[in-house]
């Protein structure tokens, strides 16, 4: 560790105090709800997934268990129940919900649907990556507009890169930089963008913002037939490995996403344990004061150890480390991180 300039006590220090801040967590964390580490895999700390060591919910757990019965059931029904619940939990109707085999089958099903080699797609530089890759194996142009001075999307310059675009993508926080773009920047670009143009907003860490600055689109998607918005179940309801996750758009956006999905794309697991969760508020609650406390805690210590980061609305940070990165992920690799 010498030679990247970082001493091995302020490694220790700020790693040892929560490893890239959720994944080892503050003392209080520990609570008797979390699901105890069953392999030596899962003593692994993984920070690239920007996953929820805290896990799902207990009820979760438990609609899983006596879900084993079910096993050699199609998952028509449950997946039915589940959309109905997340119709109401939105005010939208039924028909205006899509389920995924997480939010990243959703991000595919977009790009299949609304990109080409004649409908290109702007994005943010950087934002999450996956629908750029689905975009270009659809022939689709992809044109990448780098965020503000503070990180927010730079809306106007997305409108104007948007000429024969089939689709903008709006990661809100985004990903990887754990920035927002605020509400009334999202109200005028929706209201200024061409109908023609697919704008889908990504909102998988909604859950983690507190800013006032801050508001879900799904209320207007009942005012813009071109909005999209996505949301998953692997962040705060910790349950990335079991993929789930779901869209909410006019109906006829709708059609034309499951013209190019396959049949009982989300398993029978997934769905009861995503309806037990809907179920239980206080485990958001309980994740978002654990996330923000093990944040103020790294925050912190990156503070005194003199490091810049972006302030983060989600359970991860972007840190300036001063210096090429690629020797430090090897050293971290090297202590299981």
């Amino acid at each position: 560790m010498t030679n990247l300039n970082l001493s091995r006590r302020d490694f220790s220090k700020l790693m040892g105090l929560s490893a890239g801040y959720a994944a080892l967590g503050l003392p209080e964390a520990k609570a008797s709800w979390l699901p105890a580490a069953s392999s030596s895999i899962a003593t692994v700390v993984r920070l690239s997934s920007n996953e929820n060591p805290y896990g799902p919910s207990p009820a979760a757990l438990k609609a899983m268990t006596d879900g084993f019965s079910l096993a050699w059931r199609y998952p028509d029904e449950h997946a039915d129940l589940l959309a109905d619940e997340l119709a109401r939990l939105h005010s939208v109707s039924v028909d205006q919900v899509i389920l995924g085999d997480g939010s990243g089958e959703i991000l595919k099903l977009c790009a299949a649907a609304f990109t080409n080699r004649d409908k290109k797609i702007v994005v943010a530089n950087p934002t999450f990556e996956a629908i750029s890759r689905h975009a270009g194996v659809a022939g689709a142009e992809v044109v990448k507009i780098d965020l503000t001075p503070d990180y927010s999307h730079d809306l106007k310059k997305m409108i104007a890169a948007a000429n024969v675009a089939g689709l903008i993508y709006i990661c809100n926080p985004n990903n990887p930089t754990a920035s927002l773009t605020s509400r009334t920047e999202m109200a005028d670009f929706l209201a200024k963008v061409s109908p023609a143009t697919i704008v889908l907003v990504d909102e998988a860490y909604h859950h983690y913002v507190e800013s006032k600055d801050y508001e879900s689109v799904i209320p207007l998607v009942r005012q813009y037939p071109n909005l999209i918005v996505i949301r998953t179940f692997s962040k705060i309801y910790g349950m990335a490995g079991l993929r789930c996750g779901y869209g909410i758009t006019q109906r006829a956006n709708i059609g034309m996403l499951k013209a190019h999905q396959i049949w009982d794309s989300v398993n029978i697991m997934a769905l009861v344990a995503a309806r037990a969760s809907l179920k239980d508020p206080d485990h958001i609650a309980r994740g978002r004061k654990l996330n923000n406390e093990v944040k103020k805690s790294v925050c912190a210590e990156l503070d005194a150890l003199g490091y810049r980061y972006i302030p983060s609305h989600a359970n991860f940070i972007m840190i300036d480390l001063r210096r090429e990165v690629r020797p430090i992920i090897d050293a971290l690799r090297t202590r299981g991180v």
